[in-house]
C-alpha cells in the first residue's frame, strides 16, 4: 500500500530549510498532489505547529498517504483528501493558509497549474499568504542543465501534456490570479522552490 519515491529522502532536508523561512507560524497548509505521502510526514512532523492536509487525485496515491499516517505520532496531519489541481471549483477546502506543491508541474498538464493558481486565489485566506512551488524549471537567461534538457524530452515522449515549464510563464500566470513571486531559492539537483504571495 505504501508507495516510495526516492528523491522525497533526497530533498527532503533543503525543502524543509526554505519552509522553515516561508511557511506562517501557525495555520493550514494544504499540500497539493502529495504523491507517496512521505513529504507529508515529514513536514507535519518537523512543522508541528501547523496542521497539514494532504491531497492527491490518484486514489493509490491517497492509500500510501494514509498508510504512512497512521504510523504518524502526532496530531496535526490531517486524513488525506482527494484533489485534483486542475478542478478548483471541486477543491473542498475553504480556506488555508499556505499552500504548498512538490514536484507536480512537470509531470501534470498546464491546466493543473492554472487550477492550482486559481484555486490558490479563492482558498489563502489574507494577504502575503504564500504558494510554494518545487520542481524543476527553464529560465531565461539560465543556463539549463544538460540532465533538465534529457528529463524534459523524457517527459514530452511519456505524455506530451508534461514537460518541464518556463518560469516567466508560471509567474505570468501567477500574476494574472492576484499572486506575486517574491522568492527563488536555487535547490539540488537542478531544482528550484518559487514563491508566490497573494496581494
Amino acid at each position: 500500500m505504501k508507495k516510495h519515491a526516492p528523491a522525497a529522502l533526497r530533498n527532503r532536508e533543503a525543502i524543509a530549510a526554505v519552509l522553515a523561512e516561508q511557511l506562517p507560524d501557525s495555520g493550514l497548509v494544504l499540500e497539493v498532489a502529495s504523491g507517496s505521502g512521505e513529504h507529508a510526514v515529514f513536514l507535519a512532523e518537523r512543522f508541528g505547529d501547523l496542521e497539514w492536509q494532504p491531497t492527491d487525485p490518484d486514489p493509490r496515491a491517497l492509500a500510501s498517504i494514509q498508510a504512512y499516517g497512521a504510523e504518524f505520532a502526532g496530531s496535526n496531519l490531517r486524513k488525506s483528501m482527494l484533489l485534483d489541481a486542475s478542478a478548483p471549483a471541486d477543491w473542498e477546502v475553504d480556506h488555508v493558509d499556505a499552500i504548498l506543491c512538490i514536484n507536480m508541474i512537470h509531470i501534470s498538464p498546464w491546466s493543473a497549474t492554472e487550477g492550482l493558481f486559481k484555486g490558490g486565489a479563492c482558498i489563502l485566506s489574507g494577504k502575503n499568504l504564500p504558494l510554494i512551488l518545487y520542481g524543476p524549471y527553464f529560465e531565461q537567461g539560465v543556463e539549463t542543465a544538460g540532465s533538465n534538457l534529457a528529463f524534459d524530452e523524457s517527459l514530452r515522449s511519456r505524455n506530451e501534456q508534461w514537460g518541464i515549464r518556463n518560469v516567466e510563464d508560471v509567474d505570468q500566470l501567477g500574476i494574472a490570479n492576484g499572486f506575486t513571486r517574491t522568492a527563488r531559492h536555487a535547490m539540488p539537483a537542478n531544482n528550484l522552490i518559487l514563491v508566490y504571495r497573494t496581494a
